[in-house]
């Protein structure tokens, strides 16, 4: 009769413990995956991104005036509302709907604590701006 091998009998029931735990693995790396390991937008280059050249300069713009207040790729903001999907958002933080018309005229005159830009931004650059809110 052979001899009981305690190492061996670890290392057996060592493979089994590893071998039952991957299935266990596999669904813990998914919900990691969509819990928001994608990557950081507002890193990424305009190219990258898909813009256009027209939402590129309004990028610029929003770099200029807006991130400041308004995280681009961020529903939530510390000194104003972020814009991740502000078109496809049920209602502004104003109450109005996202239309280019509301948005563009909170833009222009204010709104609350925001100021107003209407004086600062040309027309090419309010329709740059909003080129680049329609890819958010």
């Amino acid at each position: 009769m052979g001899q009981f091998d305690p190492l061996g009998a670890s290392r057996h029931n060592s493979h089994l413990s590893r071998t039952a735990s991957i299935p266990l693995l596999a669904p813990a790396l998914l919900l990691a995956l969509a819990a928001g390991c994608e990557q950081d937008r507002s890193k990424m280059s305009d190219s990258e991104l898909g813009l256009s050249a027209q939402q590129a300069s309004g990028r610029r713009v929003y770099n200029i005036y807006c991130a400041a207040c308004h995280p681009a790729y961020s529903s939530h903001g510390d000194k104003g509302p972020g814009l991740k999907n502000l078109y496809q958002k049920q209602y502004l933080p104003s109450g109005l709907t996202p239309t280019d018309e509301h948005v563009e005229q909170s833009i222009v005159r204010g709104r609350n604590m925001m100021p107003k830009f209407g004086d600062q931004l040309s027309q090419d650059e309010l329709a740059a701006l909003m080129a680049y809110l329609h890819t958010l």
